[in-house]
């Protein structure tokens, strides 16, 4: 029986839930995630998990915030006046749009927030802060 080790390419099928019991993402109506252990495709704490497993293997594992997408953090959220941004452009909460910063930056943020004078952006990723599970099932080891 082939397991999965340092150099494998692997792919697995999961499910992602929050410690709600969320689901934040399945692979389950999807092709299976691909990715070579040790090339950092995947959380390093992802990586690991599979290291060892064996085709048809099944694993839960919790990968905290900080292994994850970090904590969410207060300075990737900015205030805009509403007036950068053209009068006839419909913006609406929930929008993603991509900012360029001084020095030639760009960076993907979410309107979080609109008022007459203000636009309230986060650019923090929106699973920054929370702890993920994974329910994992090994499909294929190379």
């Amino acid at each position: 029986m082939t397991h999965a080790q340092q150099g494998s390419t692997v792919s697995v099928h999961y499910i992602g839930t929050l410690d709600n019991g969320r689901i934040f993402h399945s692979t389950a109506d999807e092709e299976p995630l691909t990715f070579t252990i040790g090339r950092n495709q995947v959380f390093p704490a992802l990586e690991q998990a599979v290291v060892g497993m064996a085709v048809g293997e099944t694993v839960n594992i919790v990968i905290p915030a900080a292994e994850a997408y970090g904590p969410r953090l207060k300075e990737n959220i900015i205030r805009v006046e509403r007036s950068h941004f053209p009068a006839e452009k419909e913006i609406s909460i929930g929008q993603k749009l991509s900012i360029a910063f001084t020095g030639g930056t760009e960076r993907v943020m979410q309107i979080t927030g609109i008022t007459e004078t203000e636009v309230t952006l986060d650019g923090n990723h929106p699973l920054a802060g929370l702890d993920l599970t994974f329910a994992l099932r090994l499909d294929r080891v190379e």
